[in-house]
């Protein structure tokens, strides 16, 4: 009985064997090969194609912005940004249509499943909530101008330069070097240094005993010989005189208001003479 359950078993897998030997063998190999050869060589020309679709376009952007600053009434920042923002507005716009080349090259139905994605639709737009945050906060980051490429500013706990606005994230280089990606729906609250004048604070250690008339009198000095060599100084030197600082040390202060992004060239050179001329003059400070 049980050899006649085997000897059944090992006929179908014998049948079963030989039919799938057969299909392979009926398959026409080379003109199957032939088109896969043909779908291949479509897809690196879709390629090619479109990577000089890309280089051209830009080539072309960066060199009509390149001459529309020598005549644009708008600030270089503002002008970076809106340049930074149609590359990458090229750059997605293109990516899709590769993608959909390429998708259509391989024989998927994507209108088909456009029309009819369903629940995948529901799952998809679920999930791009976030990128449509970004989006919608990019524009209206644009639109107000909070900011614009290479302002100094702080985001939340990063304060660097502005490198890169996109539709999605925004590019913050910090002091270090360090390249921050922030997505655009967790810019909140943002400290822009970039937009007005900046106050300088020069506070110089002093004792009770310090002659303040001679101090004083050097101080004048040195910004009546500096004053002139910088065209960012808003206004002269606010001598405030003695006073307190925020650890209650006794300080003499100096004031000075600068055009933003020169507040520290401005406070080194200042600072260094105002040392000078207090020790050639004999006076002692607190080290």
């Amino acid at each position: 009985m049980n050899q006649i359950i085997l000897a059944g078993l090992n006929s179908k897998l014998t049948q079963q064997a030989q039919n799938f030997t057969g299909y392979f063998t009926k398959l026409d190999w080379e003109t199957i090969g032939k088109h896969i050869a043909s779908r291949f060589l479509l897809l690196i020309t879709v390629t090619i194609v479109f990577g000089l679709v890309i280089w051209i376009g830009k080539v072309v952007i960066n060199h009509t912005f390149k001459r529309y600053k020598l005549h644009s009434m708008l600030t270089t920042n503002r002008t970076n940004t809106i340049h930074a923002l149609t590359l990458n507005i090229f750059r997605y716009t293109c990516f899709f249509f590769y993608l959909y080349a390429i998708l259509s090259l391989i024989g998927v139905p994507v209108g088909t499943l456009i029309a009819g994605a369903g629940i995948f639709s529901i799952a998809l737009g679920l999930g791009a909530q976030g990128f449509v945050n970004d989006v919608v906060t990019g524009f209206f980051i644009l639109l107000e101008q909070q900011l614009d490429v290479g302002d100094i500013v702080e985001i939340g706990t990063i304060k660097g330069t502005v490198t890169t606005l996109g539709i999605r994230t925004t590019q913050v280089t910090s002091p270090d070097g360090t390249l921050n990606f922030i997505p655009n729906r967790n810019i909140t609250i943002v400290s822009n240094f970039s937009r007005n004048n900046m106050r300088v604070l020069i506070d110089i250690k002093i004792s009770t005993a310090t002659p303040l008339d001679q101090l004083k009198k050097q101080i004048e000095q040195v910004n009546d010989d500096l004053v002139p060599q910088f065209s960012e100084l808003q206004t002269r030197p606010d001598i405030i005189g003695p006073t307190l600082n925020q650890d209650n040390l006794l300080v003499y202060r100096i004031i000075l208001m600068t055009a933003n992004g020169t507040q520290e060239k401005i406070r080194s050179s200042f600072l260094a003479a105002y040392l000078s001329a207090i020790r050639q003059a004999g006076i002692e400070l607190i080290p």
